[in-house]
């Protein structure tokens, strides 16, 4: 098992390179010149010695081996439409509110939508698993940003029951701001987990070993949880990394709807304004998170079922 997971945490560094490579083409592909979005017009002379300074007047392959050197010492350069500003300030200052925003959304996903999956499962064809189905369907058909424009509207407005003005400072610090936001975010994948484990366990109770756990005379909860649970949950575990993608990238529009000073602001302003090491920071970023999520996948993998262990 040691030796799987540092075999992918290696992988993870062609991955990585990748990404930088194609997000670096597709910017230079916008076009423009991040120096001309100015108030007044900057003269040739300086346009050439800021290009000369952020290696804009080299290949392509200068700059993108420039920028590789950068990420790997952890050195993203400095904003080039922020000027008071490194790449690093942007990030350390946006990047904790969106990873809670995330963070706080997976767990109404899993909180929620995980158990409501079991007891659909256990209780089939009951009210409970019929309100259960129709509330994910309702979760599948919704999209966030209209969920959180409703939450607005009736929760905070009409019943005025939860502020939505500010973000509390600290990553630590919890209160019922964040509830409407991480709420909005997560029910998606909340329903996506509540129909894949309903599904999954339907599918495990009908096999031959459960049967034959019954047929022993195994307790009830013995079966569910040993036998039923543990093999019913590596499809939601499967799920887990491209939904916390989802998660992340999502989070960008619930940050504008919901005015969070998070990284999604400075990703939507640094695209428009040619801000190319934001843009790359960022993208690299998250992406860094789906590849340490897909990994976390994997060694679940192996403390669920311990057979594929072998097999990788």
């Amino acid at each position: 098992m040691t030796t799987f997971i540092i075999r992918r945490v290696v992988w993870t560094i062609p991955v990585i390179l990748l990404v930088i490579l194609m997000t670096f083409l597709m910017m230079r592909q916008i076009g423009g010149n991040p120096f001309r979005h100015t108030e007044r017009n900057v003269p040739e002379v300086i346009q050439k010695n800021l290009e000369r300074k952020f290696h804009l007047d080299r290949p392509w392959y200068v700059q993108y081996a420039y920028y590789v050197k950068g990420v790997f010492t952890f050195d993203l350069g400095p904003s080039m439409s922020q000027r008071t500003r490194t790449v690093n300030d942007i990030v350390k200052d946006g990047f904790p509110r969106s990873l809670k925003l995330g963070l706080l959304a997976f767990v109404w996903a899993i909180g929620l939508g995980v158990p409501a999956g079991i007891l659909a499962a256990l209780r089939p064809n009951s009210i409970f698993d019929y309100a259960a189905m129709f509330l994910s369907s309702i979760g599948f058909a919704l999209p966030s940003f209209f969920v959180a424009t409703l939450l607005i509207y009736y929760v905070a407005l009409k019943a005025s029951l939860v502020p939505t003005n500010g973000w509390p400072s600290g990553f630590w610090e919890f209160d019922s701001r964040i509830i409407l936001p991480s709420f909005a975010l997560g029910l998606f994948p909340m329903a996506y987990f509540a129909r894949l484990v309903r599904g999954s366990m339907l599918e495990t109770m009908q096999q031959d070993y459960v049967r034959t756990a019954k047929a022993k005379g195994l307790r009830y909860r013995r079966v569910v949880g040993l036998h039923v649970l543990r093999n019913s949950l590596i499809p939601a575990v499967t799920a887990t990394a491209p939904l916390l993608g989802l998660i992340i990238t999502g989070t960008f529009i619930i940050e504008f709807i919901f005015s969070i000073p998070g990284i999604g602001r400075y990703f939507i302003s640094s695209v428009s304004n040619r801000d190319y090491s934001v843009v790359m920071a960022i993208t690299v970023l998250t992406s860094v998170i789906i590849v340490v999520a897909n990994l976390f996948v994997d060694i679940m993998y192996g403390v669920l079922d311990p057979r594929t262990r072998d097999a990788r």
